[in-house]
This record gives C-alpha cells, sequence and structure tokens, in this order.
C-alpha cells in the first residue's frame, strides 16, 4: 500500500527526512549597494597598527586570525561604519605578494551580523593582473548566463587612512551566498580546491575527507558538527560508474547537468586553466536539498582571459578536448563530453554564448567605460607596481596586447582570439530538446501545478506532462508557456499546467515530454517523480521548537527579532495547514488560524509570535511570553493537534524537543529554527545534568547513575522500554541484549550497551 502513516511517536525519532523532487530556476540577485557599478566605493578600515604590522609578517602570512578593526563603506550614496568587524589575509599566492588579499567578517564578533545581506567581503588585491578587471568581467559575464555566481565591483581601500590601492569586491560563497540564489541552505557546502579531480575512491564517504596540506580537499563548510559525507560520496560513485548507456539520466538524478553545461562553455570561453577542467581546482558543490541534486559553483577567475603559468595558449585550444592531458582523468569533464547527446546540448548552450549572449563591441565598449573609470585608482595604487613592476601605460596596454610573462594575450585581443577560434571549432547543434528546472506544488488537496523549463533549437515546441494517480493508468496534459498555466511569464520557456480533481488521499507520478519541429523528442526525469498524497484528517504535527525572547538569534523577512514556533510534519505525505490554529491559550483554541498552505513531508516551518498580522501570513495575533505560558496547536472543531506548557525562558536559548517528534523537550543554547533538532545542541545540556552509568557496558540485573535522574530509556527503534522518577539505579533485569539510550528529564543522553 502506498500511504503508510506512522502513529507510533518515538518511531518518529528514527524517520529519515524526505526532499521532495523538484527545483527551480537559480535566483540571480540584484547588484545591491554593495556591488553597485555606478560608482567607485570606498572601504576604510582602521585596525590597530602593531596588528597590521603583525598580519605582514613573514611567518604569520598563513594565519586564519580574524582580527577586530572598524570597517566604514562609502560610494557616494551611502556611508555606513560597523564596529568591530573582523579582518585578515585571504587568498593562496596572493598572501606572498606585495599587494594582499583581504577578507572582512560581519559574523566576527557579532553572532549573525550581517551588511546589506552578506556575512563577509572578499577584497582581491588581483596582482597577476594588470588591468584589474579579468575576473570582474567573467563574474558579469557568468550573471548574464544565469550562472549562480558572485557579485562583484572595483573598491578603494584605504587602511588607517592609508591607501592600499583599486581591489575586486567579490561575494563570500557561504550560507548566504546559497540562500539567495537557491532558496535553501541546509545542504552540504563543500569548498573544492586541487587536487579535487572527482575521481572514485571507494564507497565509503569517508575516504573523501583526505587533507591536502592543513584543510581537506573537498572541505566541508556548512553542517560541519553531522560531518557527512554521504551525499559527495554518492554523486562521485554515479558520475565514475553509472555505466554509458544510462550516464546522462543516473547523473542527471543527483546533479544539475544542464547548468554545468552552461558553466562549461564559460570556463572554456575564459581560458581557465585554474579551474575544475584543468586545473581540478577553484570550485564549490552545493548539495541543494530542494532538488536532490549537487549544484557546481566557479569562483577564483583571476587567471583567465589570457593570463596563463603553465605554457598553454588558451585562445585557441580545443574545445572538445580542453582538458589537461595524461594521467589526469576529469570524469565531470570527460564523461559529459564523451555523451554524445550531452555534448550536443554544451555545444548549443556554447553556440548561444558566442554568439547570442556576447555581443563583443558591447562588451569591449562598456568594459572601456570601466577601464576609464578606473584609471586613476590605479595610477594612484602604491602597491599596483610592486609585484610585476607594471605601470599606467602597462594597465592600457593590457586591454589590446600582451606584456609577455604570465600576460600573453591584452583582455580584448584574447576575447577576439577566442569567440573566433571556438566559432570554428563548433559542431553541429542538432540536439534534442532539454529540460531542466522540474518542479511541482501542491496548490490543495486535490490540485497539483507542474511547471519545467524547456529549451529547444528548432520551435515550435510542444510539451506534455504524463501522469497517473495512485498507480492506475496515464493521462496526458498539455503545458503552456502563455503567462497563465502557472508557468510565469509569456514566452519565457517556463511551461506549466494544472491537473486537478485528484482524489483525496492519491498520489501522482508524472514525466514531463517535449517535441520540437523537427521531431526530435525529450523526456524527463528518467524515472516518474512521486507528488505524496495529502494529509488526511489523522495527519499528525508537532510543535517542534520556539523561543520566546529572541534578541539575536533570528531576524524575520523584515530584519525583527521577534519570537517564534516552528512547526514540523514527520508524516511521508504533504499536509494542509489552512484547517489548523495556534494559539496561546488553549481555552482560546481558534486564536490565530494557519495559512492556506501545505507542509511538506519532513518539512519545517517558522511561525512569527510578533502581533503583527499585517507583515505576512505566517505572522500570528499574538506574543509568547518570556515568564512562562502554553502554545496549542489545533485543529477546527477544537480538535488538539499538540501543545506544551512551559515556564520562564532564557533569552535567546529556545526550547524543543530532543530530536523531532520526540516528546522529551529540553532548552537549545543553539537553536535550530527553521530545521532538524540535531544531537549536536546537546553539548549545553550535559554541563546541566551530567551523570554517568556504571558498569557500561552491563550484564547484570542493576546498572549504577552516579545521581538521582528521572529518565527514560529507548530501544534502537526509538521505543520507550523503561522509566524512572528520581532513582539512582535502572534495572535491567528485563533487557535484551543491544544498545539503548538513556535520556534525563533535562535532555542528557547516554548510550547503554548490554551485553
Amino acid at each position: 500500500m502506498y500511504k503508510m502513516k506512522v502513529k507510533n511517536i518515538m518511531i518518529l525519532i528514527l524517520l529519515f527526512l524526505i526532499t521532495l523532487v523538484g527545483s527551480s530556476q537559480p535566483n540571480i540577485p540584484d547588484k545591491g549597494e554593495l556591488y553597485k557599478d555606478d560608482a567607485l566605493p570606498v572601504i576604510y578600515i582602521s585596525i590597530d597598527p602593531d596588528t597590521l604590522e603583525w598580519l605582514y609578517q613573514q611567518e604569520n602570512l598563513e594565519s586564519a586570525v580574524e582580527f577586530s578593526a572598524r570597517f566604514i563603506f562609502d560610494n557616494g550614496e551611502i556611508r555606513d561604519t560597523i564596529n568591530p568587524v573582523g579582518f585578515r589575509l585571504r587568498g593562496n599566492t596572493s598572501r606572498y605578494s606585495q599587494k594582499k588579499s583581504f577578507k572582512v567578517s560581519f559574523n566576527r564578533f557579532t553572532s549573525g551580523g550581517k551588511y546589506y545581506g552578506v556575512e563577509k567581503l572578499n577584497l582581491n588585491g588581483e596582482h597577476n593582473d594588470p588591468s584589474i578587471m579579468r575576473s570582474k568581467v567573467c563574474w558579469d559575464i557568468l550573471r548574464k548566463m544565469n550562472i549562480p555566481a558572485p557579485r562583484s565591483n572595483h573598491v578603494k581601500v584605504y587602511i588607517n587612512d592609508n591607501y592600499y590601492g583599486l581591489y575586486i569586491n567579490v561575494e563570500h560563497i557561504d550560507e548566504e551566498f546559497i540562500k539567495s540564489r537557491f532558496g535553501y541552505n541546509d545542504g552540504n557546502l563543500y569548498k573544492c580546491l586541487w587536487p579535487a579531480d572527482l575521481n572514485y575512491l571507494g564507497d565509503n564517504p569517508n575516504l573523501y575527507k583526505f587533507d591536502n596540506g592543513n584543510r581537506r580537499t573537498y572541505d566541508l563548510k556548512t553542517n560541519k558538527e553531522a560531518d557527512d559525507y554521504t551525499d559527495l560520496g554518492n554523486f562521485i560513485n554515479i558520475l565514475n560508474n553509472s555505466p554509458s548507456s544510462s550516464f546522462a539520466c543516473d547523473l542527471g538524478d543527483v546533479f544539475n547537468i544542464y547548468d554545468y553545461l552552461n558553466v562549461i562553455s564559460a570556463d572554456i570561453l575564459f581560458g581557465n586553466w585554474d579551474g575544475y577542467i584543468y586545473g581540478n581546482n577553484n570550485y564549490y558543490l552545493y548539495h541543494n536539498t530542494s532538488s536532490g541534486k549537487m549544484e557546481f559553483i566557479p569562483f577564483d577567475l583571476d587567471n583567465t582571459l589570457g593570463i596563463d603559468w603553465v605554457g598553454r595558449d588558451w585562445a585557441i585550444r580545443n574545445i572538445y578536448d580542453w582538458q589537461q592531458h595524461g594521467n589526469n582523468y576529469r570524469p565531470l569533464y570527460q564523461r559529459v563530453i564523451a555523451d554524445e547527446d550531452l555534448k550536443k546540448q554544451y555545444s548549443y548552450f556554447m553556440n548561444k554564448l558566442v554568439y547570442e549572449t556576447l555581443n563583443l563591441d558591447s562588451l569591449i565598449s562598456s568594459v572601456s567605460q570601466r577601464r576609464d573609470m578606473i584609471a586613476s585608482s590605479v595610477e594612484d595604487d602604491p602597491y599596483y607596481p610592486l609585484d610585476y613592476g607594471y605601470t599606467l601605460s602597462d594597465f592600457y596596454d593590457s586591454f589590446y596586447q600582451g606584456l609577455g610573462g604570465h600576460v600573453d594575450y591584452g583582455l580584448f585581443t584574447y576575447l577576439q582570439t577566442r569567440i573566433s577560434s571556438i566559432k570554428s571549432q563548433l559542431e553541429s547543434t542538432s540536439m534534442n530538446p532539454v529540460i531542466k528546472y522540474i518542479n511541482n506544488n501542491r496548490l490543495s488537496s486535490s490540485e497539483v501545478t507542474m511547471r519545467a523549463m524547456v529549451i529547444v533549437k528548432d520551435q515550435p515546441a510542444t510539451v506534455s506532462v504524463e501522469y497517473e494517480i495512485d498507480g492506475i493508468g496515464f493521462t496526458y496534459g498539455m503545458m503552456y508557456d502563455d503567462g497563465q498555466h502557472y508557468d510565469d511569464l509569456p514566452n519565457d520557456n517556463i511551461y506549466g499546467c494544472i491537473i486537478t480533481d485528484i482524489p483525496d488521499d492519491s498520489f501522482v507520478k508524472y514525466q514531463i515530454q517535449v517535441s520540437d519541429n523537427a521531431g526530435r523528442v525529450s523526456q524527463l526525469p528518467c524515472e516518474p517523480i512521486l507528488i505524496p498524497a495529502s494529509g488526511g484528517d489523522d495527519a499528525i504535527l508537532f510543535i517542534n521548537e520556539f523561543m520566546a525572547s529572541n534578541e539575536t538569534t533570528i531576524k524575520d523577512e523584515h530584519g525583527d527579532y521577534d519570537d517564534w514556533i516552528e512547526i514540523y510534519n514527520p508524516e511521508d505525505f504533504s499536509v494542509w495547514l489552512g484547517d489548523k490554529y495556534l494559539t496561546d491559550n488553549i481555552t482560546v483554541p481558534d486564536k490565530w488560524q494557519l495559512p492556506d498552505k501545505y507542509i511538506a513531508p519532513s518539512e519545517f516551518i517558522i511561525i512569527w509570535a510578533d502581533n503583527d498580522t499585517d507583515q505576512g501570513e505566517f505572522h500570528a495575533n499574538f506574543k509568547l511570553s518570556k515568564n512562562g505560558e502554553e502554545i496549542g496547536l489545533f485543529k477546527t472543531g477544537d480538535v488538539a493537534v499538540d501543545n506544551i506548557s512551559y515556564d520562564s525562558q532564557t533569552t535567546d536559548v529556545s526550547y524543543g524537543r530532543v530530536m523531532d517528534g520526540n516528546p522529551v523537550w529540553i532548552s537549545f543554547q543553539k537553536p535550530t529554527p527553521g530545521a532538524s533538532n540535531q544531537t549536536s545542541n546537546m553539548e549545553y545540556h550535559e554541563s546541566q545534568n551530567n551523570f554517568t552509568i556504571y558498569p557500561n557496558p552491563a550484564s547484570g540485573d542493576i546498572v549504577q547513575t552516579s545521581k538521582f535522574i528521572t529518565f527514560s530509556v529507548y530501544n534502537i527503534y526509538g521505543q520507550i522500554v523503561d522509566e524512572g522518577i528520581n532513582c539512582d539505579f535502572i534495572n535491567i533485569a528485563s533487557y535484551n541484549k543491544g544498545v539503548y539510550v538513556v535520556v534525563s528529564s533535562s535532555g542528557t543522553r547516554k548510550k547503554l550497551i548490554i551485553n
């Protein structure tokens, strides 16, 4: 039977988080105040002179210590001061250059600190590039291609009132970057540096935790406490070991392959030999939990557009044989190019890039204008000539000619030569239609919408959805790009449709099919997408965590630190919220009605208890009392779904279930709003009510506890097998051999082994 409901609350501890299949097009945010190009902002750093001297000493160049500094940002329209911020050197080779690069951290001394939505700034000196323009040009082109890449602009940097030169301000890739592009940032983010070749090392995901120097090659930047590389290991396994006959389908299930084809096009246009394809270096992988797929994010693009350190002519290199030769296998490039269909799609994207996206004359004109705007700042830059002896004449010449050494081409002459070379090499682009960004949304228990982006070479396209309900038969429906079928705007290549009259408690499976004017057909995904059944009357929801005094932990969408309540759906189907109510007084169960939305399987949503319903549909009409009260979740008809009574609360410490759906509640010094209550949050509480169990492992009838505790004992299935009140021993005579968990009333957990 398809729909299985788990009613034993403790088994919910072991529920695996379900990620809905689907994805959406990455968001490309506006430049914003920090990255505007219509001015040349000035950044002022004030730092203790002795500290600055220490940073520049040879023995300290590799230090990652962030020192306190004052930060001022002035772009002519705004002038803001932030004090303190973290300040340190950054980069690899640039640490040893005369013109160094810097990192500014707004969250170093202020928890959750941000400036215009970013936690860190990368101020890159670009000491290799006499034009101080190449990486900026690359980032701007990537944005035009809708690739989720960092924002950037030129800035002037002063330290202790001394001019340190012209820099490129590049957006830092972190949780904030990920959330702004993909909507969620709860997945694993890996920074991949040499020798990150993505070759298969074995089935054990821990094998990919190997070090190179003082860092991991695949360096996990999020979810560090879990330190779980399963997603990366699975991706690399499929990438390397899936058979050629199903490679595109298999890889497409775990990787955003079509956006990566655009990245390949850009890398090969740029001559980015220091990226993945040639140098197995300088990229990020993000596990997008909304789609279940890895996303490829390029970074560090200063060695591009005619800069060379390895003796290759990147302007004329074969676009279908671009990797490093010899024993240097690059599976993510070489297997993609070896697949005929994917190769044709890559050719199409490259064709589109050089013939449509880039207008070389327009690009040269806009870059020339910027060159003239920054020229005086380059002339005054005291560090500009120190590494390679560059002059202002070299700055101007670097756009039209090579300067010798590592500068083989001028920026403009490289682009002219490279684009001409690409056009002469491009093969036929008679590709099958491309389908990407497939997603769905349940409007109600009986209505589901579907969307997808469709790319075809030979218009027009005919797009349809093939679906079945409860596994019975297949039905075809048309999808449209007219702005009237949940498809966004007319003629934007986003197609949509709606399926109605779905019976209650029924699931849907679907695939999308596209045919073009030449008769070529594509169908994706390779296996139908499952939309779980919507929730019935007996669906379970939990009040999972809350904070009754929030001063610094999390802001709402308006920038306010409001009280909040987290609702968790443990079911394997979506549950409608529209017939549910929240209250801070259980005698008034219908105090505030939840919005007409669905909560997905294993999803966590935040309700802001701010008594300000005008701020949005997830803002309740009551606040929480720090001194203690009650929170109730009810269904229409005063049917209790969940409730909690609590005592006095500590500011910025949340109160939540020890694990999601667990009946035991504890205080969290490290709150997890909108995310799973992980066991790492126990560290704070261990010290509050620490105890030991002895002997452990045990084999007799009795184990002792080091203090009197009130406890519950759980087996490996999450079931309660024993309880005790104010005891200093546990009678284990009736326990079977195995592993148990003892949880005290404060939430402290101890493993107990019975031999």
